[in-house]
């Protein structure tokens, strides 16, 4: 890709992009994009493999993955030797979870909300191996202090029963709803209280800075498709050399696998890289040309986007002036801490996720009172109707998508801040939802 200047963000940013002109993609959160200039980077490597396939997996494929963790282990302040590829952040914490090997008396804890498929998969392990679980249930808004004060509850708990917390899972940022969680904050946590931390960063990586020399997590993934800008799918997974003693196999076990006799830390001295590296760097066949394309996204953003730094920026400033904007349409609140003092910051609006309240209450028991700013209540099935009606609405008439999901007593919509979106985006977002929402308040959503 030869150099090139920079370009303003907002809707001058689009002509780099791949989506069809008549779509508006205000859902980056959930399956990421990529530029034009990336995919051809994608093509590139991918005519390399198909012209000579053996030169290209024998030796070109693991050079080319060198040069792209070499790429995410400067960008995340990590070594080389603890960053490898795998698929998605899904299956990065089955990986870690898998490689425990849970014995009987151990427990996993995690919190609600958690990503489903993450849960799907605890769940999983469950009914495979020794494993239990606790889950620390926490609805939002919440404070940073009752969020921690529930942990401890959960792990005294746990341990009261006789019962050994092994690892905790948590996010960067939540999916549903779209927040930041203090996960710097649990990681020191977990620190004192000898569970091992494993990360759910699946929007860490390219939204929010991080430093894994500083935090020093136990396990941390986190999707490159999402944030950074390379094709789907890719995923970077952070084990310390400290915990890489217990990686043995990957999902699905290949040529790499360690049987648990052995080490990860033995090697031969002839051999250039670790077992740990060796253990995922070709894990059956497959497309893996996403993961060399680091590169190209991390060129992309510094010679057209301004850096790291701008494009972090930008995609937190747009999203909560889009939650404002779309809040004040909607006559409604962004969420975020319960605790905020006059003119404080809100911590769990730190990145460019954010979740803006309907004007739709939900709730089991309609008899009660219209909670105050509330245009109608469904209850719990009605509300899931509702959710589906607009997102079928937004993708067959508005051609757009944002996701309305029930949390806690209401609907919430997630809004995806990004560095081809600008603010009438969101102003044109606020009347359709404004619209949605006076057709769901005459049940018109059956």
């Amino acid at each position: 890709m030869t150099i090139r200047q920079l370009t303003p963000f907002g809707k001058p940013m689009l002509k780099h992009w791949l989506f069809d002109p008549a779509y508006k993609n205000l859902n980056h959160g959930s399956y990421g994009a990529h530029p034009a200039v990336v995919r051809d980077a994608q093509r590139a490597y991918q005519e390399l493999a198909d012209g000579r396939p053996d030169r290209y997996v024998r030796q070109l494929h693991a050079e080319l993955l060198d040069e792209a963790r070499q790429d995410l282990a400067t960008l995340i302040i990590a070594s080389r030797d603890e960053c490898v590829f795998v698929r998605n952040a899904t299956t990065g914490v089955a990986t870690v979870l898998y490689n425990l090997n849970f014995q009987p008396g151990e427990v996993v804890i995690y919190f609600e909300p958690v990503y489903g498929a993450v849960e799907n998969g605890i769940t999983s392990l469950k009914e495979h191996t020794a494993l239990q679980t606790r889950k620390v249930h926490i609805q939002y808004p919440i404070s940073e202090d009752e969020i921690e004060r529930r942990f401890h509850e959960v792990v005294l708990q746990t341990r009261k029963d006789g019962l050994k917390v092994r690892a905790a899972v948590f996010d960067t940022i939540h999916s549903v709803p779209g927040v930041r969680f203090p996960f710097e904050r649990f990681v020191a946590i977990c620190r004192e209280e000898g569970i091992l931390s494993v990360i759910d960063g699946a929007h860490g990586i390219g939204q929010i800075p991080l430093d894994m020399n500083t935090l020093q997590p136990d396990f941390f993934v986190s999707n490159c498709h999402k944030w950074l800008y390379t094709p789907r799918s890719a995923a970077v997974l952070y084990v310390p050399k400290r915990n890489q003693h217990f990686m043995h196999t990957t999902l699905p076990t290949s040529w790499g696998f360690i049987p648990t006799a052995d080490s990860p830390h033995t090697s031969q001295t002839s051999k250039k890289k670790s077992s740990f590296e060796e253990l995922f760097q070709f894990v059956a066949t497959d497309d893996y040309s996403a993961y060399i394309c680091v590169g190209a996204a991390l060129k992309f953003r510094k010679e057209i986007c301004g850096g790291e730094n701008a494009v972090m920026r930008y995609c937190q400033k747009i999203a909560n002036e889009g939650a404002d904007t779309v809040a004040a349409a909607l006559g409604t609140n962004v969420l975020q801490e319960p605790d905020l003092r006059p003119g404080e910051a809100s911590q769990m609006r730190q990145c460019a996720l954010t979740t803006v309240r309907l004007p739709i209450a939900v709730a089991d028991d309609q008899a009660g009172a219209m909670p105050s700013g509330a245009s109608v209540i469904l209850t719990p099935e009605e509300a899931d109707r509702a959710s589906e009606f607009c997102h079928w609405t937004f993708l067959r008439k508005y051609d757009t998508f944002v996701p309305v999901f029930r949390h806690g007593s209401w609907l919430w919509t997630r809004l995806s801040g990004q560095v081809y979106l600008e603010k009438a985006d969101f102003e044109w977002l606020g009347g359709i939802l404004g619209e949605l929402c006076e057709q769901i308040a005459r049940k018109e959503f059956q």
